[in-house]
């Protein structure tokens, strides 16, 4: 018999919940590169905000994907101040650790503030939001594209229209 405290069970599946969803709008089946990826736009999107709406943005958060949000995290060097798209992008670009082109490093981003937009409250997504340069803002999901789950908690792309 295995044990594990039900808090632990919980942010488990909250967490690998989470991943799930990203790799399908990611298109990815490799969980470790889904998982790089969310780490990469976490730390970046982290750093950039400042700390009090960082903490609060972590506070909607899965367990396990908390403690990787805030990993080797410095609250005295945030905010950092990418003001831009293109500075934004390559400070994502600079945590995955990969050859990454600055399409991709978009297209990820995109993909994990799509993800959070799922699962934060609208009020804590429009204060991070509000915490943004504008042309941040340009990077998060727009209303009519959304993640909806099936009964049975099954995913699927949906345009709301």
């Amino acid at each position: 018999m295995e044990f594990l405290p039900d808090a632990w069970e919980k942010t488990v599946r909250k967490s690998s919940q989470w991943l799930k969803e990203l790799g399908l709008e990611l298109g990815s089946r490799n969980a470790n590169a889904t998982l790089l990826v969310l780490r990469s736009v976490f730390h970046a999107l982290r750093d950039r905000l400042p700390p009090d709406e960082a903490v609060q943005l972590a506070a909607e958060m899965p367990l396990l994907i908390k403690g990787m949000y805030f990993d080797g995290w410095d609250p005295s060097a945030t905010p950092v101040k990418a003001r831009s798209k293109t500075r934004f992008l390559a400070m994502v670009i600079k945590r995955m650790n990969r050859p990454t082109s600055q399409s991709e490093a978009e297209r990820v981003t995109c993909a994990v503030l799509k993800l959070l937009g799922h699962h934060l409250s609208p009020g804590e997504l429009r204060d991070v939001r509000g915490s943004l340069p504008a042309e941040l803002g340009e990077l998060f999901p727009t209303p009519e594209r959304v993640i909806r789950r099936r009964p049975g908690g099954t995913i699927s792309r949906a345009r709301v229209t």
